[in-house]
């Protein structure tokens, strides 16, 4: 009897331990997730404040009992900001798509092509993820303005259809799929890009989903290639065009309208996120496992 009793009073410590442990585990995210949210809920808060409201306050409050959608009318009226989404749009589609290409061709080649010097190839490429990107930064921008690109979705494009981080991620997934399927395609005279459309890529499906879905967060919050290869406001993208926000649309004081239109900047990307993120950490899932 003894001994069932000190066994069922272990238990039950057990239990309270556990339950204390998942407590405290909830509250701790709980709170870091409001610390994460703060920000956001700041911002949004900011764009619906009026712009004597928001100067009248010496201690800034964290409500309002007067919210105003002036300021988001004024984001698209004292600048152009439907013409630097546009840009950012077309920027973002183009860039994303060849990189998509690009990436994936050099993947598989790397991944089931035999070749002299592949290997060493390889090596090579990975090495340049060693380059500081500010020093690529500089070289491109040279050769941009040699071309004379500068100022043209052509210059804004042509140093992001790569990614050497992307190939080597998409490398080490495609070599996931067995050898069998390939020998097996071979035999039937399936040619290498039959193969990688039919095979490798519906099976690869959630890493280039999220592989996608990372290059277009990447070029939608692009900021100093653009804000160095352009100075014409016709080419302007959205995070280069916050910058002519703060300076020649609303002026450097008015926050509340500059908030605004950060909010209409971000919630193309919050939507993104929240629509694909159970295909991004899949993908992600995905690509870091090997065998």
């Amino acid at each position: 009897m003894d001994k069932e009793l000190d066994y069922g009073q272990t238990e039950e410590r057990d239990r309270k331990k556990a339950r204390a442990g998942k407590t405290g585990t909830y509250i701790f995210l709980t709170f870091w997730a409001l610390v994460v949210l703060f920000p956001f809920y700041w911002m949004l808060l900011t764009s619906v404040k009026s712009y004597g409201s928001y100067n009248a306050e010496h201690i800034p409050k964290l409500f309002t009992l007067s919210p105003t959608l002036q300021n988001y009318a004024d984001a698209f009226t004292s600048v152009p900001l439907g013409k630097y989404l546009l840009n950012t749009l077309i920027f973002t589609v183009v860039t994303t798509a060849l990189m998509m290409v690009v990436i994936t061709l050099a993947a598989y080649a790397f991944a089931r092509l035999s070749f002299p010097g592949k290997n060493l190839v390889f090596t090579f490429f990975l090495s340049l993820m060693m380059i500081p990107a500010e020093l690529v930064m500089i070289t491109n921008y040279a050769t941009i303005t040699q071309w004379g690109m500068r100022n043209s979705f052509v210059g804004l494009v042509l140093p992001s259809v790569t990614s050497v981080f992307y190939i080597y991620l998409l490398k080490e997934n495609f070599e996931q799929v067995p050898d069998e399927l390939y020998r097996a395609a071979k035999v039937d005279g399936t040619s290498d890009l039959k193969y990688l459309w039919k095979v490798i890529l519906p099976i690869c499906r959630p890493t280039l989903v999220t592989v996608g879905i990372l290059k277009v967060i990447e070029c939608w919050n692009s900021y100093l290639w653009p804000r160095l290869v352009t100075d014409d406001p016709a080419y302007y993208l959205v995070s280069n065009g916050i910058q002519e926000i703060r300076e020649n649309g609303f002026g450097r004081e008015n926050i509340p309208a500059m908030m605004a239109a950060v909010v209409v900047i971000s919630v193309p990307l919050i939507v993104l996120f929240l629509v694909f993120r159970k295909k991004i950490m899949a993908g992600v899932s995905q690509g870091g496992v090997k065998g």
